[in-house]
């Protein structure tokens, strides 16, 4: 049963929908042009001192747990499934699933920027946003009225 939701969960919702879009189309478009031209990151100047020569497997990555992996994570937020194979991956007995996977998906990011920086530097504007845009999902995911939302008991 799904109660009514709080105001911060469609804020959630919204960080998550962003995130899923953007990790989508950056995984994408690296799959699509592995030389990392149209997205003008050029592997050339990115690239040297990493374990890659292109981009294809940073943007299958990219794509897969910050594209497909979030709009697992949304549809969990809004619909509430009871999905058995997710409810396994779940380490938090008193919290639906999707909650987790949102912790899950905040920590993720925030691992992908930190990994990012280690291999090719910091400073751009776009680690600083998504590094913050990880932080903001932790934060929503944790303010009382979401954890209630998606808190449940477990009859064991």
């Amino acid at each position: 049963m799904i109660t009514k939701r709080p105001a911060a969960l469609y804020v959630l919702a919204f960080l998550v929908f962003f995130q899923c879009a953007s990790g989508l189309f950056g995984g994408g478009s690296l799959i699509a042009d592995p030389s990392g031209a149209s997205l003008q990151m050029p592997a050339s100047e990115y690239l040297p001192g990493t374990p890659f020569s292109n981009y294809m497997i940073p943007g299958m990555i990219l794509g897969t747990l910050l594209g497909l992996f979030p709009l697992i994570v949304l549809v969990g937020l809004w619909r509430q499934p009871e999905w058995h194979w997710a409810e396994k991956l779940n380490i938090y007995d008193n919290y639906h699933w999707a909650w987790a996977f949102s912790l899950y998906l905040g920590m993720t990011l925030i691992i992908w920027i930190d990994v990012q920086i280690a291999l090719v530097g910091g400073g751009h504007f776009l680690q600083t946003t998504y590094g913050l845009l990880g932080v903001a999902m932790l934060i929503f995911t944790l303010l009382p009225g979401v954890m209630r939302h998606f808190q449940q008991s477990k009859d064991n």
